[in-house]
């Protein structure tokens, strides 16, 4: 089931007995032939890709398959539903859909990531809402004996052409009782209300007025909670801890549990948990893991060994004959370009709250970014099946891939241990230097390039990923089709006539996650600032010889000299802006089915990088709401500036350096640039928001840095090279 049938699927009505509405509710929801996922058995109970009740009261409640996070997606779902039903946003009340295959939007399964929320499920949501007003206006001309044709909608509202008006509460319980239509017309583009709207947030008020619950509020009766401390290197068990009588006298605490490489305390508060764990005298050992780290592991080794690789190339690109043309070629150009882990660093710390029930289910209360996933593991790891599992989806407290299945990346096989041990409800939170520890960071990445230009541009380009991406660890993907493994060097929309690109795949010792915009994060740095070398190389200004090899491309063309206008016009530089010396660089990208081009404009400041300013310009294909878009753009930016300037995470002797960011500076508030947007809706295919706003930022900084300095950074952060 693809992303193609899923589009088809029609809303279907459901029974009062299958999801239990309300008295007087009209109960929709769409169905697909979806097969359950890994882990999950099927279910009697209808299925449904997308639940909505309208309410007697004329208020809707929707079942979201997707996960807020702070990337607005209940209220992208809310203004498409309410456009085709013609039902302000305001008045929907949109909470997480349960796990389980029948909400699998993306073909029997589901994740929030990848920007792909809201442009997988667009045309089924519009579908569902005009479903929904098709019913109303039969069911008001069914009581008024008007033809539906003669019948209109207001907001809220059926109209009739006498007068007649019936608020859709009213029309709830007898179009409940209707067949759902077998093809609904959609609104004309152009009569859009909320669609392409800067509607307001529909969970701001929940959020600022602390109304709303993330996993570390979470309480249920009776609950102890627990902290725990992780071996400092992943690979190590605890033997033993030999103060634990003393520890288990200390006031408030329940108990004290030695865990697959952790030792957790039990406690009635989490802070009693918290100080007896800092007491506590823990010998460790070496254990059986799945993924240990070498005593001998760091950045720098790893670094050294991705960039001496050799071995098999998985072909990824394959255009002209590369390598033809570099051997025959005058002007020949290399260079190796590296980024570093960098770790997630959410605003709320994991946390994972566990019950067993006196009939054999298991509830789980947990932030994460793919329901059925996790609810299939844990129902391995409490030793039940699949249907006894209880999943109950928190809005994440902070997102950036953070909460994909990692194993041992999250806490809640701790919590379902620690609940079974005790006997009662367990919520465990993970302290943030032990988040630090755990995570998931993104892959140090490293590529290698060589090029040759002529006088009008590059005329080859050969270039080498080293390592391995997320995909192809937790899914599978083979080299050289592992999109997390290149994207961002691959895919690129200049019309360079030879291209060899490929993949040598290394495993990476260190258990990587996604991060925000993924390998775009870091491989959009290092091609986009290869360019610049090329285009310095063949004497060309690099936003020139941009444009011109876009001359096939017009949606691209178009998006480059957008940037340029919103910047007032293409200027590298250096030039002076009072007193100080400043430049400016370009930059493209190409991430998660939308476009992107940010020129960046910087100075010195003691030997240290500052950002002034930040344009790009966006072209997601089709826009739901603009105020969003933007909100994205600039907190990608903000994501971008700071692992451009400050952010690395090092490892020596297997462990990681940093356990909290007293070690780890991210962004000050002082070096957040300005930052400008322009939206370019170009019809195309719609493309995602949450991301796309992010990798162009990165090399525009680094082009503008090399135009003011002459000093060419291949090896992020900033912060780690001279520039006195």
């Amino acid at each position: 089931m693809g992303i193609a049938d899923m589009l088809k699927a029609k809303p279907v009505n459901v029974s009062r007995r299958g999801f239990l509405a309300g008295a007087g509710s009209l109960v929709l929801a769409t169905t697909l032939p979806v097969k359950p996922v890994r882990g999950q058995e099927a279910s009697d109970a209808p299925a449904v890709q997308a639940f909505m009740e309208l309410r007697a009261d004329g208020t809707a409640l929707l079942k979201s398959p997707f996960i807020e996070g702070g990337q607005g997606v209940y209220t992208a779902m809310a203004q498409i539903v309410g456009e085709e039903l013609d039902l302000d946003p305001s008045q929907f009340t949109v909470e997480i859909a349960p796990p389980g295959g029948p909400f699998g939007i993306m073909g029997g399964f589901r994740i929030t990531g990848g920007s792909a929320s809201t442009r997988t499920s667009y045309m089924l949501m519009r579908r569902l809402g005009a479903s929904a007003r098709a019913m109303l206006l039969q069911a008001a001309s069914d009581g008024w004996g008007i033809p539906a044709a003669q019948l209109t909608t207001e907001p809220g509202a059926v109209l009739g052409p006498n007068g007649e008006r019936a608020a859709y509460g009213d029309l709830a319980a007898m179009a409940m009782d209707l067949e759902v239509p077998a093809d609904v017309p959609l609104r004309d583009p152009t009569t859009f209300r909320y669609i392409k709207s800067p509607t307001p947030r529909i969970d701001v008020r929940d959020k600022s007025t602390g109304q709303a619950k993330y996993a570390i509020d979470v309480e249920v009766e009776g609950m102890l909670l627990a902290a725990v401390r992780h071996a400092p290197r992943l690979g190590m068990t605890p033997s033993a801890v030999t103060n634990q009588s003393e520890i288990e006298a200390m006031r408030g605490v329940h108990s004290v549990h030695m865990l697959d490489g952790a030792v957790a305390v039990v406690a009635e508060k989490f802070w009693q948990a918290r100080k007896a764990l800092d007491a506590a005298r823990v010998d460790w050992t070496d254990g059986d893991a799945q993924w240990p780290m070498p005593t001998d592991f760091s950045s720098q080794g790893f670094r050294d060994q991705l960039a001496n690789a050799t071995g098999d190339i998985a072909t990824v690109e394959n255009t002209g004959d590369a390598a033809s043309t570099l051997n025959s070629a005058e002007t020949v150009i290399e260079a190796t370009y590296d980024a570093p882990f960098v770790v997630h660093g959410q605003l709320e710390p994991p946390s994972a709250t566990a019950r067993f029930n006196e009939d054999g289910t298991l509830d789980l209360w947990l932030p994460n970014q793919a329901p059925e996933q996790f609810a299939g593991r844990a129902a391995e790891a409490a030793g039940i099946t699949p249907d006894k599992v209880q999943l109950h989806s928190q809005v994440l407290g902070g997102f950036f891939g953070r909460h994909f299945l990692y194993e041992t990346a999250n806490p809640f096989p701790q919590a379902i241990a620690l609940a079974k041990a005790t006997g009662r409800p367990v919520k465990l939170i993970w302290s943030r230097e032990e988040d630090f520890l755990r995570d998931a960071p993104r892959p140090l990445g490293l590529a290698r390039f060589r090029g040759s230009v002529g006088p009008n541009g590059p005329e080859a380009l050969e270039i080498e990923v080293v390592g391995e991406g997320p995909t192809g660890r937790w899914y599978g993907a083979p080299a050289g089709n592992d999109p997390s493994a290149h994207e961002g060097l691959s895919g690129k929309p200049y019309a360079i006539g030879n291209k060899q690109i490929g993949q040598i795949y290394l495993p990476n010792p260190a258990v990587i996650g996604y991060w925000r915009s993924v390998g775009h994060s870091m491989h959009d740095y290092m091609y986009e600032s290869f360019l610049d070398e090329m285009a310095e190389a063949a004497g060309l200004d690099p936003y020139e010889m941009r444009l011109s090899l876009l001359e096939g491309s017009p949606r691209h063309s178009t998006l480059l000299q957008a940037v340029a206008e919103l910047a007032g016009g293409w200027q590298p530089g250096p030039y002076e802006v009072d007193g100080v010396q400043r430049a400016r660089g370009v930059a493209m990208a190409s991430p998660f089915g939308s476009e992107a081009a940010s020129i960046a404009e910087v100075s010195l400041d003691g030997g240290e990088v500052k950002v002034h300013q930040v344009w790009t310009a966006i072209d997601p294909g089709q826009i739901v709401n603009p105020a969003v878009i933007e909100a994205q753009v600039q907190g990608a930016t903000a994501l971008a500036v700071s692992q451009t300037l400050v952010e690395e995470l090092v490892y020596e002797n297997g462990e990681p350096t940093a356990r909290n960011f007293d070690m780890y500076p991210i962004l000050r508030p002082d070096q957040m640039p300005e930052v400008h947007v322009r939206i370019i809706e170009s019809g195309a295919e719609m493309g995602g928001v949450g991301e796309p706003g992010l990798p162009a930022v990165v090399p525009a900084i680094c082009n503008a840095v090399a135009r003011l300095t002459g000093q060419r950074v291949r090896s992020l952060p900033l912060s780690k090279h001279d520039f006195s």
